[in-house]
């Protein structure tokens, strides 16, 4: 039977503040365009923290009952199911709860707000969440297509859904910035994935690591922190304030990407994707404060 620690170890904490980033930005949005609310605000960041709880469950479910995560194969933190410490049923309920707690949440904001055609999206959002390792052919199996999906609900939809529900407004700043949270999240997936190349070739985990390669999966890497660099510059309104942005984040992406680029792998990685995750929280952090403070 797994302890409380395992379980929390589970819920992969490290992974929470990367998915807090879009909403906190979009948060920053609003109150630039003046239309600051707490209730929306903390409605917005309990359906980040409770969906993003549930994809780990749920994935920890799902590439369990596959044998994916079994303990010769898994690299990354210890799984409840693949390891044998909790019934996948626990694991598969665990999951469901938090699913259905984040819905009500955001079913809640959506209504409160007037925004009902935004409860479709998360349902879309739900369900992308699941199939990633759920269900008889889970897209996290087939190269690209989660990178997408990420890009799609953890960036575009996180942020843009969040200023949405205060605002009812889009200024283009939110679109660059929101492209750009999007694709570090889609570097902190790659991370995940180029540490576990070898346990998902075995596995039949078609990742788009898996298909670019140890080599490739490290340029495009590179890629996408560079293009976020940029996109979160001319999300800016102030030009100084960009400036010395896109110094410092130029500083800061360059201790993971030095690491990736001369052939970090397995438990080394582990660190890269906590860096990542910071830069990504410092990212949206960083564009939030200046918009809220200067404006859109």
């Amino acid at each position: 039977m797994a302890t409380g620690s395992q379980w929390i170890e589970a819920a992969r904490p490290k992974t929470l503040p990367a998915s807090l980033a879009p909403v906190i930005m979009g948060i920053g949005g609003a109150i630039g365009l003046g239309y600051a609310s707490v209730g929306k605000s903390a409605l917005a960041l309990l359906v980040a923290l409770s969906f993003q709880v549930s994809v780990n469950f749920s994935n920890d479910y799902s590439d369990g009952i596959r044998g994916t995560d079994a303990s010769g194969k898994r690299v990354g933190p210890q799984r409840l199911t693949g390891a044998g410490l909790a019934a996948p049923r626990t694991v598969l309920l665990a999951a469901l709860s938090c699913y259905a707690f984040g819905g009500i949440c955001g079913i809640a904001l959506c209504v409160w707000a007037g925004s009902y055609g935004l409860i479709g999206l998360g349902v879309l959002a739900a369900l992308a969440a699941w199939f990633y390792t759920g269900g008889k052919h889970p897209y996290g199996y087939l190269p690209g297509i989660s990178e997408v999906m990420v890009f799609a609900f953890f960036g575009l939809l996180a942020v843009q859904g969040t200023i949405w529900v205060h605002a009812q407004m889009l200024p283009w700043r939110t679109w660059t910035a929101a492209s750009g949270i999007g694709l570090l999240s889609c570097a902190l997936l790659l991370v995940n994935n180029l540490r576990d190349i070898p346990g998902d070739r075995q596995s039949g985990k078609n990742t788009l690591a898996v298909k670019l390669g140890d080599k490739g999966s490290r340029y495009l890497f590179a890629c996408y922190l560079y293009a976020a660099l940029v996109l979160g510059v001319v999300s800016f309104s102030v030009r100084w304030e960009a400036l010395m942005f896109g110094l410092a984040l130029a500083i800061w992406v360059s201790l993971p990407l030095m690491k990736v680029l001369q052939g970090a792998r397995g438990k080394a990685l582990i660190k890269t994707l906590k860096q990542v995750g910071q830069i990504t929280l410092g990212y949206g952090l960083a564009i939030a404060v200046q918009w809220a403070f200067q404006g859109l």
